[in-house]
């Protein structure tokens, strides 16, 4: 009998992780606290390497067909243009950061995650959760007055960064807020002197201001308004916008009525340890950090895709449980690296003294026309480059490069790692193995170097490579699990 799981939150994380569960087979439960979805678009940016990954359930194609593709991002200071990086080069089918909104995002995933079964269960809350050895107890709150306690063998807390589950667990949430307020606004607008295909920022002596285009003369503004003042920060008005627009730039740009305002801090919080027994948490439950970059949706969204095939493969009895001991470490790796590197560039953005913001401007002008510094931030924003080079998961490898713990990309523009009912393993050889193993899939493609044996893991991930007939070293990894 399969292991039952109780997802908890239903935003794009929860959503990706309910789906995942359900591709493979997996009995899945998801419910969501809020009686209704929220029409606002919040999470915009969904990068290459979280398309390349919900391409396997076959969301992306309707993800896409909805979205603005951005090819370009650009770092302006005035009429001086600082930097401008192009994804068009990314190794990847999608060469391009995807700009949707984050209702719109999460009504796609909501159909897919149906077709296979998963119901979203809106206005109904978790209160509680206890555990033992062999189930999680939830205690949940109904919209008809109900409250009841349920069993389940696994949850795992998708329940953002005021995360009830976290709260139960007691789990320590560590970091700081950034003193400063940011306005956020999404407006018709003309006047734009770039591109619909262009992520514009500019830097300024008050602040940064950046552009988001979300469709046709729509774009999300993303501007500082200085350091925090009182208990919440106050949202500007639209003609306050307008101001911020015409002094920090471009001064041609005029906007229309505002779709959305709102106003936000910055945390940088993380928890030590994603896993307590049989509980889990994934995104923003699990760490939150600027938006700067983008990341934060696709971070969670991609905590969703690793722990997935882990915990199908335990929940339906085909590996051991210890697999799961993996799921932390990794994801924890990741989430930090992303904190730092999207906390360093607010701070970059937010220097105010005159004489350190030329220095930055003229550093980053000549940095960023660097080929090597190009090709190295277009594979951290658009997440090809991240990995797992520390992994309890790697095995042996045959040659320098890649290592275990290196995403694969796609063969021949074929979809992703990891298709099909069941996570498995993709063998890459130029010959058949002398065996059959239940944890990799029938289905095999050419080696990725001449006379090597390459085993990938069921979310694209190299896990070892061999040198050709060692078959023994390929068996001896996967009778580890």
């Amino acid at each position: 009998m399969t292991d039952s799981v109780l997802v908890v939150g239903a935003g794009p994380v929860g959503l990706t992780m309910a789906l995942e569960l359900a591709r493979y087979k997996v009995p899945v439960r998801l419910i969501e606290k809020a009686t209704e979805r929220a029409g606002t678009s919040r999470a915009i940016a969904i990068w290459p390497r979280t398309l390349e990954l919900l391409d396997r359930a076959g969301a992306t194609s309707e993800l896409v067909e909805a979205g603005v593709r951005v090819t370009t991002a650009e770092i302006n200071a005035g009429e001086k243009q600082i930097a401008r990086i192009q994804f068009e080069g990314v190794e990847s089918p999608h060469k391009f950061v995807l700009m949707l909104a984050q209702n719109e995002t999460e009504a796609i995933l909501q159909r897919h995650a149906e077709a296979t079964g998963v119901r979203c269960e809106l206005g109904v809350e978790l209160r509680r959760v206890t555990q033992d050895d062999k189930a999680v107890a939830a205690t949940i709150a109904y919209p008809d007055g109900r409250v009841q306690t349920e069993s389940f063998d696994w949850v795992v807390a998708c329940d953002g960064a005021h995360s009830t589950v976290r709260h139960n667990l007691g789990m320590s949430f560590d970091g700081d807020l950034i003193d400063n307020d940011w306005g956020l606004g999404d407006f018709y607008l003309t006047g734009a002197p770039f591109g619909p295909d262009v992520l514009a920022n500019y830097f300024h002596k008050d602040g940064p201001i950046i552009y988001f285009p979300l469709a046709p003369n729509r774009y999300r503004i993303i501007a500082s308004l200085g350091p925090s003042k009182g208990d919440r920060p106050v949202p500007p008005t639209a003609e306050e916008f307008q101001t911020l627009v015409t002094t920090r730039g471009p001064a041609s740009i005029k906007l229309g009525e505002p779709v959305w305002i709102s106003a936000f801090r910055i945390n940088e919080r993380q928890v030590q340890n994603y896993r307590d027994g049989r509980i889990f948490l994934a995104g923003d439950a699990a760490h939150v950090h600027s938006p700067a970059g983008g990341q934060g949706m696709n971070t969670g969204m991609q905590d969703a895709f690793n722990l997935a095939w882990k915990l199908a493969l335990a929940a339906r009895g085909m590996a051991a449980p210890t697999l799961l001991e993996s799921y932390s470490p990794e994801r924890h790796a990741v989430g930090a690296e992303v904190i730092a590197a999207a906390g360093k560039l607010t701070k970059m953005a937010l220097i105010s003294n005159p004489v350190l913001q030329d220095i930055r401007n003229h550093v980053a002008h000549l940095i960023l026309g660097l080929p090597p510094v190009k090709h190295a931030l277009v594979g951290q924003m658009t997440e090809i480059s991240v990995g797992y080079p520390h992994s309890s998961l790697n095995g042996p490898y045959a040659n320098a490069s890649p290592k275990p713990g290196t995403r694969m990309p796609p063969i021949d523009g074929e979809t992703a790692y990891g298709l099909g009912d069941t996570p498995l393993f993709t063998l890459c050889a130029n010959e058949p193995p002398p065996f059959n193993h239940p944890l990799v899939s029938s289905a095999m493609r050419p080696a990725t170097a001449a006379n090597d044996i390459a085993l990938v893991r069921p979310d694209g991930y190299l896990a070892m490579s061999a040198r050709s007939g060692d078959w023994d070293s390929v068996r001896a990894y996967l009778d580890r699990f």
